[in-house]
């Protein structure tokens, strides 16, 4: 059995070397260096460069082996011909951490190189994400080597999300959205061809980061699929993996081969192995990031769902879609019934969904809360309020975070509307709420989600 490497100085380090580093605000040895020194990272960040003395405020030295104190993480950005040469001497300095950026490697046939990058991080023993990666995020740490300037892409806030992702693309799409949405996470990892570092040993690493409860991951393909699905089906039982497979046509295999030199495989064999190992296999990358969200809300009970609404016919679309999806509209108990009766106005309609019209306020929708919480027929419950109306207020918003932190039962969000329910959203994210737009991807979250409590039970 292979020895599980150890990446938590890579992906918690106090000292940082860029080598390439650059004055020039359009490159991305500038872009990395400033990122890192305005990001707040606490350590010390050395950027190498022979032809610079002085950038960003910080002292330059010309060879990594110039620096006079150790280096936890080196981060290349040179010109592909001079990689090599740059690693070994980041061998010669004792650096065991390193991530490559720079392209031009398996992914264009220059299979050489890659196994010359193999060779000296095995001479040393080193980590090495990439080549042709897009480095990584750490907001924890304040680890941020990410070439995307910070005003063109978001940075999440910390949270219990991790995200690796085969493609830097990919990953800057669905990370911008993550920091819109308010939405944190634990760690960011870009890690391109997966010359030394590869996806097992990622995985190894986040099932023992305390701070990462969920999984997310981008696929292309694997080094070795047996050891990838067993790692998988043992982190399963622990945590949950949502994954996305691409490459699934002979089209998109071939694209695969051209961008990151992986063999993306067969797709069939693939997804019923993800299904075996309890991995959560989703179909686009909003899907990804909607699904993910709802692995940090408690496990529910059964399959039974409660609809709370101030809209007629947004309460029947979902109810339609509940079934669709393989779930249940929950029968309330008759004490439920009896009582709610009692409390709400006689044009409420005591049923399931519970439509509590559109002149409901606040309170009306804390009542229906409330009792769908500790209603032993309610498993999990959708609130899909129309903001837009005149009766609610801003602390619709308060009262659905506070009743959500209790962690009773699973308890998700559909808004629909534009940008004042979308400020509503936002914050309802900020607070930990899982919001969604559709009730289509609302219930197919939850699907996802009882499916998975099952699978973890067993």
């Amino acid at each position: 059995m292979a020895e599980t490497r150890d990446l938590s100085l890579l992906f918690n380090p106090k000292s940082i070397a860029v080598i390439g580093a650059s004055k020039d605000p359009t490159k991305i040895g500038h872009v990395i260096l400033k990122n890192l020194v305005e990001g707040g990272f606490a350590g010390q960040v050395y950027p190498v460069n022979p032809s610079a003395d002085v950038i960003l405020y910080q002292h330059a030295f010309a060879s990594v082996k110039d620096i006079p104190s150790p280096v936890d993480l080196a981060i290349i950005v040179t010109p592909q011909p001079v990689v090599l040469k740059i690693l070994e001497e980041c061998g010669e300095k004792g650096i065991k951490n390193i991530v490559i950026i720079t392209s031009g490697f398996a992914e264009v046939g220059n299979a050489k190189d890659e196994e010359g990058i193999k060779e000296i991080a095995k001479r040393y023993g080193m980590n090495v994400i990439g080549p042709n990666c897009m480095g990584y995020i750490n907001p924890s740490a304040r680890v941020d080597s990410v070439f995307n300037p910070v005003y063109k892409l978001g940075r999440p806030k910390a949270g219990e999300i991790a995200f690796i992702s085969q493609s830097g693309a990919v990953g800057a799409a669905v990370i911008d959205l993550a920091a819109k949405m308010g939405v944190g996470i634990s760690l960011f990892v870009s890690y391109g061809n997966a010359a030394v570092v590869n996806e097992v040993d990622i995985l190894e690493y986040l099932e023992r980061d305390p701070k990462t409860k969920v999984i997310a991951m981008y696929l292309e393909g694997v080094r070795d699929g047996r050891k990838f699905l067993e790692t998988a089906r043992r982190i399963t039982k622990k945590k949950p993996i949502i994954l996305i497979k691409a490459g699934k046509t002979e089209a998109g295999t071939k694209a695969v081969k051209s961008h990151t030199g992986n063999l993306a495989g067969d797709y069939a064999v693939y997804s019923a192995a993800f299904k075996q190992a309890g991995i959560i296999e989703v179909e686009s990358l909003t899907d990804l990031f909607d699904y993910s969200k709802i692995f940090l809300q408690p496990f529910p009970g059964g399959k039974r769902v409660g609809i709370i609404t101030n809209g007629g016919g947004i309460g029947v679309l979902t109810s339609d879609l509940v079934i669709k999806q393989g779930l249940e509209l929950a029968d309330f108990n008759i004490n439920t019934k009896q009582i709610l009766r009692e409390k709400m106005p006689m044009h409420v309609n005591i049923t399931n969904p519970l439509d509590l019209a559109g002149d409901a306020d606040v309170k009306r929708f804390e009542l229906a809360i409330e009792y769908l919480l500790t209603e032993e027929n309610v498993d999990i419950i959708i609130l899909t309020p129309l903001m837009q109306t005149i009766s609610l207020d801003a602390s619709i918003v308060d009262l659905i975070v506070k009743k959500s932190q209790q962690m009773i039962k699973p308890m998700v969000v559909v808004t629909i509307g534009g940008s004042y329910t979308e400020q509503a959203r936002t914050l309802l994210e900020n607070g930990g709420v899982p919001t969604y737009t559709s009730p289509y991807v609302a219930t197919g979250a939850l699907a996802k989600l009882v499916w998975y409590a099952k699978y973890y039970e067993r």
